[in-house]
């Protein structure tokens, strides 16, 4: 029918008018139609979704009914099952705090007993280390009064040999020297004579031209120069006066030198005297050739420090062979109280009696 009506529409017959009124007539028609097909279908859609949401809506309601019973079910079965879960943790939370507490009183035991075991140790270790240092430190002192003794005996055995050797050299010097003086002094005097004769020689020469001179100057001041004026009197005044002041000032140094050395003399001397008398007490007890040692040893020494060094070198002195050093023997477990060792040695004990008896004669 639509093809139809547009062939109609297309051919010619119809004009325009009849056609436009055609067309707008078809158009109100279809424009009504299409409404009421809107309308009616809209109404129809309207039934059907509320009779779907009305089904939608029991179905959504009676599913969620459904679930939510089944999930207030497994919630009770749960919340039973956590009930159960408490009580069977509690149990086992005693149980395993039974056990926790075992186990650390087991640990704590261990470990104080480790403890007490290591302290044991330290303990032991720290009085090895102590009777260790102990022992060295009397070892160290030990040797340390052996070196001293030996040092001692080492400069006594120094001087000795020194002056063996010195008085030897000494008597060669005396014997080469004496040679060698008496070739000199024989060469000496020739020479000396020889130069002596021509020293007369000239001498005489010299005494002749001398005696011509002083006759020939006494011949010219008799005759030319008068001595006997006021001025040339004056004039030998003044230098009388000006020699006397320069001797007086001359002769007042001399003395105020002359009495500073007699003062530094003097104090010299009386020190000298005093250092005498203490060394002469000191060694009086001595044989000549242990004094002489001895002098020598305290020749460098200061006269306060005498009487020190005197029982220093006492000792090393008497004896006259220096003994070979000796390492200091520590026995475990003795006592170390920084005294001097004692030995069961009847020698030793010998000597040890003479040096005090040197030092009873010797009034220390």
């Amino acid at each position: 029918m639509l093809d139809q009506l547009k062939s109609l529409f297309e051919n010619s017959a119809l004009s325009e008018e009849v056609r436009s009124e055609l067309e707008e007539a078809w158009n109100a028609k279809v424009n009504e139609n299409r409404l009421q097909a809107t309308a009616e279908l809209r109404e129809e859609f309207a039934k059907k979704y509320q009779h779907d949401k009305t089904t939608m809506v029991e179905a959504i309601d009676a599913m969620l009914n459904e679930k939510l019973a089944e999930e207030i079910a497994e919630f009770h079965d749960d919340r039973k099952q956590l009930a159960e879960a408490k009580a069977k943790f509690a149990v086992a939370q005693r149980k395993n705090a039974n056990l926790m507490k075992n186990f650390v009183s087991e640990q704590l035991a261990r470990e104080i007993k480790e403890l007490h075991a290591d302290q044991k140790v330290t303990a032991d270790k720290f009085v090895a280390l102590e009777e260790f240092v102990v022992e060295s430190l009397a070892k160290e002192l030990a040797e340390f009064y052996e070196d001293k003794k030996d040092l001692a005996e080492t400069k006594v055995r120094l001087v000795r040999e020194g002056k063996a050797h010195v008085n030897k050299v000494k008597s060669d010097f005396i014997k080469k020297s004496a040679a060698l003086v008496s070739e000199a002094v024989s060469k000496g005097l020739k020479k000396e004579i020889s130069a002596l004769k021509e020293d007369i020689d000239q001498a005489r020469e010299n005494d002749f031209g001398r005696k011509l001179f002083e006759a020939f100057a006494n011949e010219y001041q008799m005759s030319y120069l008068n001595e006997n004026s006021e001025t040339s009197k004056l004039l030998k005044v003044v230098d009388t006066k000006n020699k006397q002041i320069v001797e007086a000032r001359t002769a007042a140094a001399k003395a105020i030198k002359i009495a500073e050395s007699k003062t530094n003399e003097v104090k010299a001397i009386t020190e000298s005297n005093s250092r005498k008398d203490i060394i002469s007490s000191l060694i009086s007890p001595l044989s000549k050739d242990q004094r002489d040692i001895m002098t020598d040893l305290l020749e460098s020494v200061q006269t306060t420090k005498l009487r020190s060094q005197f029982d220093k070198y006492l000792p090393s002195v008497i004896n006259d062979n220096s003994p070979a050093k000796k390492k200091a023997v520590l026995a475990e477990g003795k006592e170390v109280t920084g005294n001097r060792t004692q030995t069961n040695d009847i020698q030793a004990d010998v000597d040890s009696n003479n040096v005090v008896d040197l030092k009873r004669l010797a009034g220390l």
